[in-house]
């Protein structure tokens, strides 16, 4: 790692910690980062020329693995055209046409260059909307680092033990309400208390940013329930599980119709986006047809809009998630196998093609069940894959990714590496 070493010592002289996302640094599993040059599948190659096994997968994004040929081949077109016009292309139309395809009960859409952009948007439309202030959301959940939502976030936040962030006035988050992850009962006693003064609810459908938490029973359906009751917004952020669970998402597989949603990773096939969406009487809000401002000089930018598109024209005709689904449980059950066989207490969430591995006896629900998690067992664990030429998440509380690129074969020489790792001191 001495080209990796330098480079970060470099960075540091002139990038805050050295790095552009707080989580890259590597500081939660106590090493320095590694400086990657490329990757092609499964795999990425840092600038020292070493292999890795990519869990991380540009933290989700790149379920058709690295440098999709095909989507490479579209990109490269696109490009030699110029990459980017400040005006409309046909690209937009045919991407949003694809995502209301695939969830039909959006009518209007919103492009934008981020998961953050697109909360942020849709938390700003909800309140016009129902002419509202408060929010609630889940601690734990990581809905971008836009003010209203730093508070108890996933993620980055939690890595660094950073429950909210300074330089957010407490004015900003004045008006959101935190709740535990799963705790329907207690979103009921809040709606009874400020239920006329709540705009909406936002909710990952599968938490993706502390660690995979999933719903349990009724969670979901519950939350629709209640904001219907009291005239409130339901907002689903699919930034993580858009496109990632099925073609559609969280929505679209529960069949829970929300007001608006939120999208990212997937939908750009690797490259800056995002987008928010909901029914008609709602995006016409949205400027130019409406009051709530919102722009962006390079939201629906050729590129990105290229490489999403033909994303999910593969994701739609080769409809790959039952073959990943296959991998991933027979991955999770063998590794769950090997961790016990050794004395080693965890459970590994999973949901079509991600997972947590959580050293714990149950999954956890919620966020104070994840820091009860043994983290030093998962440091240990991440220090001995990165050795072996595997790269997981540099923290606990990320959510872990295939690709197609992730066969049998692949996970198989996984598990063999990992029957020979030992976690205990």
């Amino acid at each position: 790692m001495e080209k990796s070493k330098e480079l970060y010592a470099r960075a540091k002289e002139v990038m805050p910690g050295g790095v552009s996302s707080p989580v890259r640094a590597f500081k939660a599993v106590e090493l320095p980062p590694i400086f990657v040059e490329r990757g092609e599948g499964a795999y990425i190659y840092d600038v020292d020329g070493k292999k890795y096994v990519d869990f991380v997968l540009s933290w989700g994004p790149l379920i058709l693995g690295h440098a999709h040929p095909e989507v490479v081949k579209e990109v490269k077109r696109v490009c030699e055209r110029g990459f980017s016009y400040g005006m409309s292309t046909e690209k937009e139309v045919l991407l949003a046409e694809k995502i209301k395809k695939a969830f039909p009960f959006v009518d209007g859409i919103r492009f934008v260059n981020s998961g953050t952009e697109a909360t942020m948007s849709a938390l700003r439309v909800a309140r016009a909307f129902t002419k509202r202030n408060k929010v609630i959301k889940f601690e734990g959940c990581y809905h971008g680092h836009s003010d209203s939502f730093l508070v108890k976030a996933g993620s980055g936040g939690l890595t660094f033990g950073v429950p909210s962030s300074p330089g957010v006035p407490e004015s900003v988050t004045k008006d959101t309400v935190l709740l535990p992850y799963n705790d329907i009962e207690g979103v009921k006693e809040i709606f009874k208390k400020q239920g006329e003064e709540i705009a909406c609810v936002i909710v990952e459908p599968i938490a993706g940013n502390m660690g995979v938490v999933l719903p349990e029973n009724e969670f979901l359906q519950g939350l629709r329930e209640v904001t219907q009751k009291y005239g409130a917004l339901l907002i689903f952020d699919e930034v993580i599980t858009g496109f990632r669970v099925e073609f559609g998402g969280v929505s679209t597989r529960k069949r829970i119709i929300p007001d608006l949603i939120t999208l990212g990773k997937v939908i750009g096939g690797g490259f800056p986006v995002g987008a928010y969406g909901g029914r008609k009487e709602i995006m016409e809000l949205v400027s130019p047809e409406g009051p709530v401002y919102q722009a962006g000089t390079l939201s629906g930018n050729p590129i990105a809009m290229t490489a999403g598109l033909k994303t999910l024209e593969i994701l739609e005709k080769e409809n790959p998630y039952s073959y990943i689904k296959e991998n991933l449980e027979f991955f999770t059950q063998n590794l769950k196998d090997i961790f016990y066989k050794n004395g080693i207490p965890v459970s590994i969430p999973r949901s079509t093609t991600f997972f947590s591995i959580f050293f714990s006896e149950k999954p956890p629900r919620n966020l104070n069940e994840v820091q009860e998690t043994d983290k030093k067992i998962f440091i240990r664990l991440f220090k001995k894959a990165l050795e072996k030429g595997i790269l997981l998440p540099p923290s606990p509380f990320e959510a872990m990714f295939l690709s197609v690129f992730h066969d049998k074969n692949v996970l198989s020489q996984i598990l063999e590496i990992f029957e020979n790792i030992i976690l205990k001191e």
